[in-house]
């Protein structure tokens, strides 16, 4: 009988933890937002706790009027400015304004003469039937986003309610974050080297991924539309926002834009602009991820850059934008777990040997 009670208390267990998940579903992006930046900024809320005389309720309140005022009220007007810069642009692609088939025959009609004869080499010489397959690529790809951003406003009543749940959510994890991760802990049914290896791993991936990521897609993004806007390309917010998205992936990074734009520049005549953008993405742009993304990392938290690309593209995949921090942190949970399977298994087979 007591065998069929812990199995049945067990499915029990099992069963509303699979409800309570799935009541919680719809707010997964809040809740996972909040304890991201409840890891990030928990080093300041453990400041302002020492100044405010150890009040922690005061201290995660002041934690969260500051991130409103320094991260989320510029994270809105930039929204805001990018949908605008977002509507321009859709709609003289739809006047016709921005020939995107035009474009392209540019580019090939620019062509020296070797580049023209690898085409052929590789049967590539078939150039308008090119140019249509990649403006038509082109024309899709900006129908299917620009309505995207047009349908911002239309879903603000939902974003704001994610919004507020996040904030409320956010204040009590500051102020009660260090009991409930001890309770976590305790309630994990693993050993104590296992449980100080996984959450130490969670928090280094979450600081590593939005530090080592955000910040310097972040940066890039900002030179980049710097650039962009000096060179009086039209729509520079929107394409620093590109650039900043395409950041998080490494290998790939923000060169996806500014490559063909610089590409461009040097087919249509503009050629000291084509050739400083060039030299300014390579030497400015390009370095920023060498440079800043291992001092912001760090050593403790460094996953492949392999594993992080792949694991960055299913997660957004799989969970859409916020994938590009569910994606790492499962990838680096899975390596951490299998290091700590490893290093059991060795010490099992120490033991047996002794």
């Amino acid at each position: 009988m007591r065998r069929i009670e812990d199995q049945s208390f067990l499915l029990l267990l099992l069963v509303v933890s699979i409800a309570f998940g799935w009541i919680l579903e719809p707010f997964y992006g809040a809740i996972l937002w909040a304890t991201v930046a409840a890891v990030i900024f928990a080093p300041l809320n453990r400041k302002l706790l020492v100044r405010t005389g150890g009040r922690p309720g005061i201290a995660a309140l002041v934690t969260v009027l500051i991130i409103i005022a320094m991260v989320i009220l510029p994270l809105a007007m930039i929204a805001a400015s990018l949908t605008q810069e977002a509507s321009s642009l859709y709609a003289k692609v739809q006047s016709g304004e921005y020939d995107f088939a035009r474009y392209v025959q540019r580019i090939f009609d620019a062509l020296p003469a070797w580049a023209t004869g690898l085409l052929d080499r590789f049967n590539l010489n078939n150039l308008p039937a090119v140019r249509d397959w990649l403006a038509s690529g082109a024309m899709k790809g900006g129908q299917v986003l620009a309505p995207q951003a047009l349908s911002i406003g239309m879903n603000t009543f939902d974003f704001m309610i994610g919004l507020g749940i996040m904030l409320y959510l956010l204040f009590f994890l500051l102020r009660d974050g260090k009991a409930l991760a001890e309770r976590i802990k305790g309630i994990v049914p693993l050993r104590a080297d296992q449980k100080a290896a996984l959450f130490g791993r969670f928090a280094d991936v979450v600081r590593a991924t939005v530090k080592g990521g955000i910040l310097v897609a972040i940066a890039q993004g900002t030179l980049g539309g710097l650039a962009f806007w000096f060179l009086g390309i039209h729509a520079p917010l929107l394409w620093a926002v590109l650039m900043a998205f395409l950041s998080l992936l490494p290998a790939i990074g923000s060169g996806l834009v500014w490559v063909p734009v610089a590409i461009y520049l040097l087919a249509s005549g503009a050629v000291w602009q084509g050739v400083a953008l060039i030299v300014y993405g390579v030497l400015v742009i390009g370095l920023v991820d060498n440079l800043l993304r291992p001092f912001l990392i760090g050593k403790d938290a460094k996953l492949p850059d392999y594993v992080v690309l792949i694991s960055t593209l299913g997660g957004i995949e799989v969970f859409g934008l916020n994938g590009f921090v569910i994606g790492p942190v499962i990838a680096a949970m899975f390596m951490v777990t299998w290091e700590s399977f490893s290093a059991s298994r060795q010490a099992n087979d120490a033991g047996a040997t002794s």
